[in-house]
């Protein structure tokens, strides 16, 4: 008789058939376990190729930020690439830096949920806040900032209203540090998030090197670099969202049955109801909520990131055609996000991905990619293609917001308020201590894994928005405006986000709408009654007016 098969015992198993079993059950672990070192060898495989990617990506940046670096001669170089940026480059790096993660996580999670009215109604609101803020303010604040000589959003204010004292200056300045470094940690945060989601690093470690790669080549290239590594970004974005949906579509089984599934679900292809996870049923979306989602398109005119492209473009003549570069970009790019949604739900009912709750819906783009990585090397090194895109699109508005941090510290309060004399490299060298000190900062505030991302960045979005929108605006178009009314309007505005979003909106009902709508509508009717109750601009303020207006209609015409 012999022993058994599983151990050296001979009196184990006594009898052939029982032994004949062993034996079966051996071979049955073997391929078990053979079956799954593949599948883990295949599993780290992937990864590898993933990590491959995003790290040739990193190291490029760098790269850009290096060569950019010696391109730096002057603070004007630093802040606005010596206005040198061309169309397309505009463009895109100002959309770039404008769509951050949201784009490829945000959108696309809220459609997931909720079907298309939220998404769809929020992304209108955008592309029309785009196209205007395009076609009304980026060549009036070209022509401005060029004509009081200013290289920043604060210094435009303070110049455009002759503000000797420096106290709108002072306070946009503060305005800008307030919400770009909370905003500036959520870009870090979704970082760090999507490195430890994915490869289960510690958050922390990945949040901070995800930090030094962004200041590394803002530090060395400044705005150059933020602008074209932005358009680079901008690529890899649009290439995520593209592979990502004709996959996810043949993952689905096709689009018949990813808009079957979607009829399914009640209210979730309409515009004006609203799929409702929870109970499972249509919830009415009303003309209130409409407005108040499509009101994200007012915050264009106040984002000092996207406002600083507008004022570093070389050629004031080609901006129209970085606007219709910009606004077929975002609209194209919007309607995908908004479509992958739709298909991740289809995924989902096929037993493709899990069904993602809650903010895990914001993931949607990242279970797709690590399901199309499963597929093969070149599938992975495509994943990692795709989650570099993801990793693009915050790294393109965290060194935006960088940069414009960092110019209201060293360019604004330290030369402009405080009048510290400053010889051109020691002020390159303050700004780039500055962008490590706020980064640093930005860390500390982001070190929490369960920190929100997109809170804070719908937060800063209407903080910006109201405080600088209406100034903006008045400043390039309305002449009677003054500096006391800017000053006043600007103060209503940020304080109207605070109380709106923690007093009044937790009220519901009618006061549940976006802070940034009553926040907006506050700061400029308070911007015009101020300016109309105290001292008309001087002759020299509206002399300048009006030879920007000159110039700005003769563009105009000559159209």
């Amino acid at each position: 008789m012999g022993g058994c098969c599983l151990c050296e015992n001979r009196n184990c198993i006594k009898s052939d058939a029982v032994r004949l079993c062993s034996v079966t059950e051996l071979d049955s672990m073997a391929f078990t376990e053979k079956h799954n070192k593949e599948g883990l060898e295949k599993m780290l495989s992937a990864k590898v190729c993933i990590m491959l990617a995003i790290a040739v990506y990193l190291i490029a940046m760098l790269g850009v930020g290096i060569y950019c670096s010696k391109k730096n001669n002057s603070v004007d170089d630093f802040y606005l690439g010596g206005r040198k940026l061309g169309p397309f480059v505009t463009a895109m790096s100002a959309e770039a830096s404008d769509m951050s993660s949201w784009l490829l996580m945000g959108l696309p999670g809220v459609a997931y949920l909720t079907g298309v009215a939220d998404a769809t109604w929020t992304a209108i609101g955008l592309a029309l806040g785009t196209y205007f803020n395009w076609l009304i303010i980026a060549k009036r604040i070209r022509i401005y900032s060029h004509q009081v000589n200013a290289i920043t959003v604060p210094d435009f204010f303070s110049r455009r209203y002759r503000d000797d004292k420096n106290i709108l200056m002072c306070i946009s300045a503060i305005v800008i540090i307030i919400f770009f470094i909370p905003y500036t940690a959520s870009g870090f945060a979704a970082c760090g998030k999507l490195f430890s989601s994915l490869f289960g690093v510690n958050y922390m470690v990945a949040m901070i090197i995800s930090a030094v790669v962004i200041v590394g080549y803002t530090v060395t290239g400044g705005f150059l670099a933020a602008s074209a590594t932005d358009l680079i970004q901008s690529i890899f974005m649009t290439v995520a969202l593209i592979i990502i949906l004709f996959f996810g579509i043949h993952i689905a089984g096709g689009w018949d049955t990813i808009v079957a599934n979607a009829q399914a679900l009640p209210g979730y292809l309409n515009m004006t109801e609203t799929f409702d996870v929870v109970s499972g049923k249509a919830e009415p979306y009303s003309m209130l909520t409409i407005i108040s989602v499509m009101a994200w398109g007012l915050g264009y005119c106040g984002m000092p990131h996207i406002l600083l492209r507008f004022m570093a473009i070389e050629d004031k003549e080609k901006l129209a055609l970085s606007r219709r570069v910009a606004s077929i970009w975002v609209v194209i790019s919007m309607a995908i996000a908004v479509t992958i949604g739709i298909v991740g739900y289809a995924m989902t009912k096929a037993g493709a991905i899990q069904f993602l709750e809650g903010s895990a819906s914001e993931t949607i783009i990242v279970r797709i990619a690590d399901l199309l990585s499963q597929h093969g090397t070149l599938a992975a090194l495509i994943a990692g293609v795709i989650l570099a895109g993801i990793l693009a699109a915050t790294m393109s508005t965290a060194d935006s917001q960088l940069l414009a941090a960092s110019s209201s510290v060293s360019q604004n309060l330290l030369r402009g308020v405080f009048h510290v004399n400053l010889s051109e490299k020691a002020a390159i060298l303050v700004a780039r201590i500055t962008v490590i000190v706020i980064s640093v900062i930005a860390i500390f505030l982001a070190r929490d894994p369960n920190s929100s991302v997109f809170g804070i960045v719908s937060f800063a979005w209407a903080g910006f928005g109201a405080s600088f929108g209406p100034v903006v605006v008045f400043a390039l178009f309305w002449k009677r405006s003054n500096k006391h009314g800017a000053l006043a309007g600007m103060i209503a505005g940020g304080a109207m986000v605070f109380i709106w979003k923690y007093l009044i909106a937790p009220k519901g009902g009618v006061f549940g709408i976006y802070e940034l709508l009553p926040a907006f509508v506050v700061s400029a009717v308070v911007n015009v009654i101020v300016s109309l109750v105290t001292q008309a601009p001087t002759q020299e303020i509206v002399s300048e007016f009006e030879t920007v207006k000159k110039e700005y209609q003769g563009y105009k015409h000559a159209k």
